[in-house]
């Protein structure tokens, strides 16, 4: 959740700064990122807790006319992905939050 939630963070200032000349889009990478913590071995809560997310700078990406890459429908595409992911993993979330309330016979009934 906290890749996503750098994610997010990273697309808005990318919108945020779309006039901005010379400014240069950034990205978060978190699928990367995990795939790369489960690949590496034993994957424990720990293991996954200490996944670092880092922030990329976009030079690839073709420039207009002032040195600015951002896209905003890119960035509006990516960030409605990156919520759509987000709302998944608050699901995951909250379904093994109410099996362990379940299983300690503290899970009320809603």
């Amino acid at each position: 959740m906290s890749g996503a939630q750098l994610r997010q963070q990273v697309l808005a200032n990318n919108l945020a700064n779309a006039n901005t000349p010379n400014f240069q889009r950034s990205d978060v990478d978190f699928h990367a990122a995990l795939a790369h913590a489960f690949q590496s071995g034993a994957v424990t809560p720990a293991s996954l807790n200490a996944t670092q997310f880092s922030v990329q700078t976009d030079t690839g990406s073709a420039m207009q006319a002032d040195g600015n890459n951002v896209d905003v429908d890119t960035e509006m595409s990516n960030l409605a992905e990156n919520s759509l992911d987000y709302q998944s993993l608050t699901s995951v979330l909250a379904s093994r939050v109410k099996i362990l309330q379940t299983a300690m016979g503290t899970g009320g009934v809603s």
